[in-house]
């Protein structure tokens, strides 16, 4: 179940990004139930990858950098977590995947996004479950 939980607050923040973000979006169509249809496999995969990327990578750089993280009271894991988007992105063209990050910024942006929504929407399962 928590499983299930992670795949949703990474697949919903994820969607928020593509959204709210230029620079990060899915390919296909742009509008409609067709929208949904065509892009909902290939936000669950892209939320798998980087939870995976998040799980395996973002630990590694996090030690090495972490002089860096001190330096900066924490704002260079904004960048770990904008690399971790950037994998993320040429994972999922390696795989046939219809995601594209456009750059650094944005994926800045969309790090900054997807933080916050994970959080909140992590909150509300995590709410839902103590009920």
């Amino acid at each position: 179940m928590k499983l299930l939980g992670w795949l949703v607050s990474n697949a919903a923040a994820l969607a928020v990004a593509a959204w709210l973000i230029d620079g990060i979006r899915f390919t296909g169509p742009t509008s409609g139930g067709d929208e949904i249809r065509h892009k909902l496999l290939p936000l669950i995969g892209v939320a798998l990858i980087l939870g995976v990327v998040s799980a395996l990578v973002k630990p590694v750089l996090t030690v090495l950098s972490l002089p860096l993280v001190i330096l900066t009271l924490g704002l260079f894991l904004l960048v770990i977590n904008a690399v971790m988007l950037l994998i993320t992105d040429w994972l999922a063209d390696q795989l046939g995947i219809g995601f594209d990050v456009t750059g650094f910024w944005p994926a800045v942006g969309g790090a900054i996004v997807i933080t916050i929504v994970t959080w909140f929407v992590g909150r509300a399962l995590d709410g839902a479950h103590d009920r």
